[in-house]
């Protein structure tokens, strides 16, 4: 039976939120671990089997530098990149980017995410409709990140840009290393690469109260980050810390606006919020897939996945799961526990997880003391929910409290 026969193909154009999970509930139910002769990649749908695959580097690597032809650009960008590197390289990276990036560092910005917030919101005070996504969602986190590294204002559109040409095509078969993709995103990494070198270099000469100088001045054992590294981890923070926040910002408003009682019990018990935004990460997970390589014969369930080959543990698919979630197609603020998987498992869990839900949490109570009531609009465009769950375009209609 093919990818296309079961329902979703990931050559095909375009899929849909409940298209996918429909395909999801299928797959977990009649064939767990699959092989998808057409696009050339085994999928996982289950929380145990994904857990497992995330939880085990040595077996299931994240460095797909195999599959590419090499690309002085494209290695230049990655060198960094903890997300695409196994151990030892990786526990090098994380240990020195964790001794400046850490939860203490973040949870000081709240402040001056509150005043981002403020500006963003009063910019649209009083009127009826706003579009969320270019109004808060998009820009909010990607102001944060420019700042956090000392980015000068004038310079902030070159990052949207970026993070724009580096996560497009749609289709989920963007994430599968290929030479026409790999073509496209060196030349936009080489002009980034470009931007961030100058600026490392900077604030070596130079250092100021920003992340990039601490990035340059930390050491762990004598072990330092070099220029390259550095570029590779602000391209992690950009595209990453970015690309969750936008949608996830967008899906809780998607959530509240598909359970009203929940809104009603968030604007009364703000404390409510922490939980409720766990929730919005598990029922729509933004990054459905994490994607990872085989590095010997590996035993998934009842198959025996070769090695060299591509995985994909798709973590929508693991947050729904009937044999870890009690009612998973049920939204449930007050779920406890909720043991998701969108911010990852193991070694590559999401560094900038604290950040993303500290953004999403001030934006939400100033969302909700603002205004008391909101509604989805028509118009609203998505993206492919093989890849990113969440709203190209959320236009919103508002009662001013």
């Amino acid at each position: 039976m093919t990818a296309t026969e079961r329902g979703v193909g990931l050559a095909d154009q375009s899929a849909d939120l409940e298209t996918v999970l429909a395909w999801f509930r299928r797959m977990r139910e009649k064939e767990p671990v699959s092989h998808d002769g057409e696009a050339g990649v085994w999928h996982v749908f289950r929380h145990a089997d994904a857990e497992r695959i995330l939880a085990d580097p040595g077996t299931f690597s994240s460095d797909f530098s195999s599959f590419m032809a090499p690309q002085e650009d494209v290695a230049r960008f990655i060198k960094g990149n903890l997300l695409r590197k196994d151990p030892p390289q990786h526990r090098k990276l994380r240990t020195l980017v964790s001794k400046v990036f850490t939860p203490g560092m973040v949870a000081r910005l709240a402040p001056r995410i509150e005043v981002i917030t403020d500006e963003l919101l009063d910019a649209k005070a009083g009127a009826e409709q706003i579009e969320l996504v270019s109004d808060l969602a998009y820009p909010l986190p990607v102001i944060v990140i420019a700042e956090l590294l000392g980015i000068p204002t004038e310079d902030r559109p070159m990052f949207g840009r970026w993070a724009d040409a580096l996560v497009a095509p749609e289709s989920q078969t963007s994430f599968i290393p290929n030479p026409e993709r790999t073509k496209s995103m060196a030349i936009v990494m080489r002009e980034m690469n470009a931007y961030c070198l100058e600026h490392i270099r900077r604030r070596r000469a130079r250092p100021e109260d920003d992340l990039a100088s601490r990035l340059v001045e930390a050491e762990v054992d004598g072990q330092r980050l070099d220029d390259e590294e550095i570029i590779g981890f602000v391209g992690l923070l950009l595209l990453a810390g970015h690309i969750t926040t936008t949608a996830l910002l967008g899906n809780v408003v998607l959530c509240l606006d598909e359970h009203p009682e929940a809104a009603a019990a968030l604007r009364a018990d703000s404390g409510l919020l922490p939980g409720a935004i766990e929730e919005v990460l598990r029922f729509r997970t933004p990054l459905a897939p994490s994607m990872r390589r085989t590095t010997r014969d590996a035993r998934i369930g009842e198959h025996t996945v070769p090695a060299g080959r591509i995985v994909l543990a798709w973590l929508a698919s693991a947050n729904r799961d009937e044999r870890k979630f009690s009612e998973p197609d049920r939204f449930d603020i007050r779920r406890t526990p909720n043991a998701h998987l969108s911010f990852g498992h193991g070694i590559h869990f999401c560094l900038g997880a604290p950040l993303a839900r500290l953004e999403v949490r001030i934006a939400v109570r100033k969302m909700l003391a603002r205004w008391s009531a909101m509604s989805v609009g028509e118009g609203a465009e998505y993206h492919d929910a093989r890849g990113i769950v969440g709203a190209k375009r959320l236009p919103l209609h508002l009662r001013w409290a």
